[in-house]
């Protein structure tokens, strides 16, 4: 008979668990440390490649964003653009409809509205004109955002590879629309600048539609009936349809809005800031909205910020290279994902928590790991500790502040109450004597008018 051999089965080295609860500071402390780390990488990479120190490297980040007035404007007005397309891709996101064609559907619209432009400019007034190329650049994000939409409802198709070819095909229409109309073979469009959205300044008109656009999601999503259904949808179809949810009808409807914001984000470029069509008029922003709505958790208000963040690398890292006179445009590209990557990592590491297998002695069951341990132990209890003094610092220098602004409030109190006091005896030995010199007149007054009644009664008796 053969010997059956049992193996004692060892745990997995390491497993992941979902951490319980986190506070808020520690949060906003492993963020902080976050984009320590990804600077210092950018700067070591930045000064192999480039020879650029961390100082320039920080200095330009500043420059480029908020160097000048222009600049400002323009950071601005990037961030509208990027901002909205993350906005139209939002509600896509929190119905779990993986819409990858931002790209495809604002560049039709774009599209759509120079046509228009083309036309029809000189031929009709500048207002109709704006109001022609709206609808026709938000019906066509419709219609390029609802096609993969009802191939999902229907037949269940996958909506992340349709929305993508979706965008190739729209870059096409755009090349053979140039190939048709270019001017004197030159393969370029002209600019049409009748219908223009400009009014105090160039970028401002998309920096408020965008602003609005920001609260009227935040709205339809959080306080709407259709909002609360494609939440519901996202976390369960079949919980959708058992509550009666028609979940074809809330797939079209959703993707009807994701199209809409797109076309508008299309009309904005042709008749607000390009005011002409090529293949590069988006540039991949679509692709980088999606970025921005993860990185925000999918909250509009968030994006704002990781929008922000985004430019602003791009900026400053473009202006870094021009003024160290680099060619290598990638860098742009390769430091806005290092960042990136580091804050999906804070991310990771602010929700779950990685148990490594362990040994009797407590160490853990790998030498290489048990070395990093060694290494990162004491600089982990540094940072705790430093966290812990800059917090314990700043509670303490509040608590006083506050502290010292109850007592002033309370001393006001008591300074009121004694001078209210004061006035009230003031007002009581006033009040007395007057009523003293009131009496007193009254016994004057009194005195007289017996004197004069004996002399009557003298008189009398005389007679």
């Amino acid at each position: 008979m053969e010997k059956t051999v049992s193996k004692s089965v060892k745990d997995p080295l390491f497993h992941i668990s979902k951490k319980d609860t986190i506070t808020p500071g520690k949060t906003i402390a492993i963020k902080v440390i976050t984009l320590i780390l990804a600077f210092l990488v950018s700067s070591i990479l930045l000064g192999i490649s480039e020879g650029c120190d961390p100082f320039t490297f920080l200095g330009s980040l500043f420059i480029g964003s908020f160097g000048t007035t222009l600049s400002i404007w323009i950071l601005l007005k990037d961030m509208a653009i990027l901002l909205g397309l993350g906005l139209a891709l939002l509600p896509a996101f929190k119905m779990k409809f993986w819409n990858t064609g931002a790209d495809g559907q604002a560049l039709i619209a774009a599209l759509a509205a120079y046509m228009c432009l083309y036309f029809m400019a000189g031929k009709v007034n500048d207002i109709l004109l704006v109001i022609i190329c709206l609808f026709a650049a938000v019906a066509a994000g419709i219609i390029w955002a609802v096609i993969p939409a009802i191939f999902k409802a229907f037949w269940n198709t996958n909506e992340t590879l349709f929305t993508l070819m979706m965008n190739y095909v729209a870059v096409q229409c755009v090349a053979m629309f140039i190939n048709k109309f270019a001017t004197g073979g030159s393969n370029t469009l002209p600019n049409i600048y009748e219908g223009s959205l400009g009014m105090i300044y160039e970028y401002l008109t998309p920096i408020l539609i965008v602003a609005l656009l920001t609260a009227g999601i935040a709205l339809y999503l959080k306080k709407t009936k259709h909002g609360f259904e494609l939440s519901l949808v996202g976390e369960s179809v079949n919980s959708a349809r058992y509550v009666g949810i028609n979940v074809k009808k809330v797939i079209i409807r959703t993707l009807v809005v994701s199209g809409a914001i797109c076309g508008l984000i299309g009309f904005i470029l042709t008749n607000g800031l390009n005011h002409v069509v090529n293949t590069n008029t988006l540039g991949g922003k679509g692709f980088t909205a999606i970025i921005v709505v993860w990185l925000a958790d999918f909250n509009p208000y968030f994006m704002i910020l990781s929008t922000f963040m985004i430019v602003f690398l791009q900026r400053g890292t473009a202006e870094l290279l021009s003024n160290i006179g680099a060619t290598n445009d990638s860098i742009t590209s390769i430091v806005t994902s290092i960042f990136i990557f580091f804050i999906i990592g804070c991310t990771f590491f602010s929700r779950y928590q990685v148990k490594f297998r362990r040994k009797e002695d407590g160490t853990i069951d790998n030498k290489f790991f048990a070395f990093c341990e060694k290494i990162f132990t004491p600089i982990a209890k540094g940072i705790t500790k430093a966290y812990v003094a800059v917090t314990t610092f700043f509670k303490n220098l509040f608590n006083t502040i506050f502290k010292k602004n109850k007592e002033n409030e309370l001393t006001k109190v008591e300074i009121k109450d004694n001078t209210t006091e004061e006035t009230v005896e003031e007002k009581v030995e006033q009040s007395s004597e007057d009523n003293k010199d009131v009496l007193e007149d009254n016994n004057v007054i009194e005195t007289p008018n017996l004197e004069v009644e004996k002399e009557e009664t003298n008189k009398k008796e005389d007679e």
